[in-house]
């Protein structure tokens, strides 16, 4: 009698590389880890940076980002896939193309990175459109925060009806569901928005956690949903679940210093064997 195959939870991180281990597929990788997801990577940048900024960045090139991609999903079929800084349009065209053809059954996390922790931009206007038009009818959820609304929506956001308001322009641009996070503005109590669809938004509160260290913040929630959505859980379910898990990450790591500026979260407080199935 043939035994039956056993598995990891294979999740795939497509994004830049953060030499300061906080931010990027380090922060992925990680989250993945931690979650009891087995983690695979596709490169798209080279970042120089630290807790106190960013140096520079170099691309990869978009052929060698095909290379990638191509051997990672022809072996190591991934169960649900997060995707991060696209920093050329050139590198769109190649994920929408590998997307198409090995992932459209599979739920793809979008985290529009365009501008680091530091105020470092990190992509070009030309790249945004490129985004909206390519990779938003792809994916399963867009979780841009207040700076990458403001772009993606083309107003200002002040308040939560703002960032409703936003939310709706996101979903009219061809986003399937759109998280749109409130991190960014000032309260005691955090508030993000999701909306998928035509459906009314579902307002998410968190308490806010003061601490130094918000580097990756970012990252390692989109990591954590889509994690959780290779768990096999529901889009909202695992939104909620990632929030939990970010809130004690940061928590537990509000009080450690690494490097001389904003420093990790603490992504192994209580990590999870790696899951068999």
């Amino acid at each position: 009698m043939k035994s039956k195959t056993m598995n990891y939870i294979n999740v795939l991180t497509i994004a830049g590389s953060d030499s300061g281990g906080g931010a990027g597929i380090q922060a992925d990788l990680k989250t993945f880890s931690a979650l009891g997801c087995f983690g695979t990577s596709v490169i798209t940048a080279v970042t120089a940076q630290n807790t106190m900024g960013v140096k520079s960045v170099h691309g990869i090139p978009p052929e060698f980002i095909s290379d990638q991609l191509q051997v990672v999903l022809e072996d190591i079929q991934p169960v649900a896939i997060k995707i991060g800084m696209i920093n050329r349009a050139e590198v769109v065209a190649v994920i929408e193309t590998a997307l198409k053809r090995y992932a459209e059954e599979v739920p793809v996390i979008l985290d529009p990175v365009m501008v680091a922790t530091s105020g470092h931009k990190l992509i070009a206007p030309d790249t945004v459109t490129q985004l909206i038009d390519k990779l938003f009818p792809l994916v399963t959820l867009v979780t841009p925060n207040i700076d990458e609304a403001i772009i993606l929506a083309e107003q200002s956001i002040n308040n939560l009806d703002d960032m409703i308001t936003a939310g709706r322009k996101i979903i009219g641009k061809g986003a399937k569901a759109v998280l749109v996070k409130g991190g960014h503005l000032a309260g005691p109590v955090i508030y993000d928005v999701f909306i998928a669809g035509n459906e009314l938004p579902v307002i998410l509160e968190s308490a806010f956690i003061a601490s130094k260290n918000l580097h990756g913040t970012g990252c390692t929630l989109s990591s954590a949903i889509a994690s959780e959505m290779g768990k096999g859980n529901d889009l909202l379910t695992a939104i909620k679940n990632a929030k939990k898990y970010i809130a004690s990450a940061l928590q537990e790591g509000s009080q450690v210093t690494t490097g001389a500026g904003n420093g990790p979260l603490n992504h192994f407080f209580n990590p999870l064997k790696l899951i068999i199935q």
